[in-house]
Order: structure tokens, then C-alpha cells, then sequence
């Protein structure tokens, strides 16, 4: 299934990479929804959890499965995404890949004890607005600030 990101060029002139992420919510006990962020593995910045699809996987089920290995949630996974966001990946060899990510927010109905990347890891229920100033990317800023199911 083809992805509705961007298509933009990269620092070389190339099509970026796309990756997809879930932008996991819930409704507090008083009604107030809260979105999940985790920390990255290297710099420990917060970010939402995202990787790359697999061949022959939807965008909204890749954002689904990247959702539980980094932060063990699962849900209901809608399937237009809430928006685009763009950022700068530093790949081994030195170069810089600017990476599309298509965002899709996935209601959260369990949360497990245990799950892949628990240990790599930390992970805040916040309110839209605090996480939207947690995280460092504007236009990821922008999705999360304006989210509201």
C-alpha cells in the first residue's frame, strides 16, 4: 500500500525514505486525552514511536507494529494519517537522509507490562499540548498540538 507522505528531496538530491508512526491516545479517568511519547534509543530526545514498513504492509498496520515493539500498546489504528513530519537521520557512513514520517493516531486499548524495547527506553502519558512542546521537530509539534479525536 503506497504511502500519502510527502515526496521531498533529500540533502543529496534523492528521494527521501518514509517511515510511519503512531501517535498513541487515551482518555484519562476525568475525560482528558493524553498522547504517548518515548524517548529514542541514542539521543534520549522524546519522539513517537516510528520505523520503517515492511514489504506488503500497510502504513497504518506498520505504525500499529512499531507502536507495541517500542512501547507496548496496541489499539485501534485509524487509517488516514493525521499528517506528515520530516527530520534529518544520521546514517552510519556519516551522511545525513531526510526521512518522511506519516503519523496515524491509534487509540490505545491495552497496555502491556512487557514488551520488545522496554529496556531501551522511557515512556510519558502527557497531555497534547505539554507533549507537543517536549518534542523538537515543528512540524510534528504542529500535528501533536492540534490532535483532538
Amino acid at each position: 500500500m503506497k504511502s500519502t507522505a510527502l515526496k521531498i528531496r533529500d540533502r543529496d538530491g534523492e528521494n527521501p525514505r518514509e517511515q510511519f508512526a503512531a501517535l498513541p491516545w487515551r482518555r484519562a479517568e476525568d475525560g482528558r486525552v493524553e498522547v504517548l511519547l518515548i524517548t529514542s534509543r541514542e539521543t534520549r530526545r522524546w519522539i513517537i514511536p516510528k520505523g520503517w514498513g515492511k514489504p506488503d504492509e500497510a502504513p497504518a498496520a506498520a505504525a500499529a507494529r512499531e507502536a507495541f515493539e517500542e512501547t507496548g500498546v496496541k489499539g485501534v489504528v485509524g487509517d488516514t494519517p493525521l499528517g506528515d513530519y520530516r527530520y534529518d537521520k544520521l546514517l552510519k557512513d556519516g551522511r545525513v537522509q531526510q526521512v518522511t514520517v506519516g503519523v496515524y493516531a491509534l487509540e490505545t486499548t491495552r497496555e502491556r507490562k512487557s514488551w520488545p524495547e522496554k529496556d531501551l527506553r522511557e515512556k510519558m502519558w502527557v497531555a497534547p499540548d505539554i507533549a507537543a512542546g517536549l518534542v523538537d521537530e515543528p512540524e510534528l509539534q504542529a500535528l501533536i498540538a492540534a490532535f483532538a479525536p
